[in-house]
């Protein structure tokens, strides 16, 4: 059953321009419209990938699609689009809602930690996960999260957010560049020791089984891909096929320039590839 938007509470940041919404199931969302600076595609990508990480058992936020009245925009002026050279009104109908991370009036969310904070998160493991998430979908942005804690907690808890460019946006195409879809900064991968850090995701991914995957798209209205079913399609068989080799992805990831897992133990089968490897380039 669909959620109607009710009150508008305040605009949000970031390229989508999404609005901050309290709805009819008495829950607080981040809600994109159809008319978003960004894409169409990206609700149905937030749709879509939010929950084949949820599929997964990773900490995202519970989606819905959210269905905003043309009543409601028409009284409420910051509901509108900002665009370089003039203002448009949200188009009322279905839209994207993620579900806050915490009621505003219980708790505080962060969109970004100090470094020497970041042994107060208490899921830290499940940057691991996310990136197996975004190197499968092809995310073209980078990854973001945000830390919340109740008002009363001293641990926050990460909660991986805008999945928008999953897909590589309104491309629905797979780049595939190492340093696309990860965390900015090495600090929340530094639990990564070898490929047991990637459990039980990476097992779970790969073992997925394809009709879930076609029942998640079937639930994306169509009018945020425009009809388009058989471009729908391909994206779902594409990520059908992806699932075997998520592993060299993350692989071309850890040996970037980057480094990101200086705590990896190597195998001397591995140390063997990658000095070969470093020979050839």
């Amino acid at each position: 059953m669909r959620v109607t938007a009710v009150q508008h509470i305040r605009r949000m940041p970031g390229g989508a321009q999404g609005h901050l919404m309290r709805c009819s199931d008495n829950h607080f969302y981040v809600v994109k419209f159809r008319n978003n600076p960004q894409h169409l595609r990206v609700l149905a990508n937030e749709l879509l990938a939010t929950r084949l990480a949820e599929l997964l058992g990773l900490p995202v936020p519970a989606t819905e699609v959210v269905e905003v009245d043309e009543c409601l925009i028409r009284h409420t002026p910051d509901l509108c689009i900002q665009l370089a050279h003039n203002t448009t009104p949200c188009l009322p109908g279905l839209q994207f809602g993620s579900r806050y991370a915490v009621d505003p009036l219980d708790g505080q969310v962060f969109d970004y930690l100090p470094l020497e904070m970041l042994g107060r998160v208490r899921n830290l493991e499940a940057f691991a996960g996310m990136l197996l998430v975004d190197k499968w979908t092809g995310n073209a942005d980078a990854r973001q999260a945000t830390f919340w804690k109740k008002s009363r907690e001293r641990k926050y808890t990460a909660a991986f957010i805008d999945q928008g460019y999953c897909f590589n946006a309104g491309e629905w195409t797979f780049p595939d560049y190492p340093l696309c879809g990860v965390y900015p900064h090495n600090e929340v991968y530094g639990t990564v020791c070898g490929w047991e850090s990637f459990e039980p995701w990476v097992s779970l991914l790969e073992k997925m089984e394809a009709d879930a995957m076609w029942t998640l798209a079937g639930e994306i209205p169509i009018e945020w891909y425009c009809g388009k079913r058989d471009e729908l399609s391909n994206l779902v068989r594409s990520l059908i096929e992806r699932r075997g080799f998520v592993r060299q992805l993350i692989e071309a990831f850890r040996l970037s320039p980057r480094r990101p897992f200086p705590g990896w133990r190597t195998s001397a089968e591995e140390e063997k590839t990658e000095r070969r490897e470093k020979v050839i380039s």
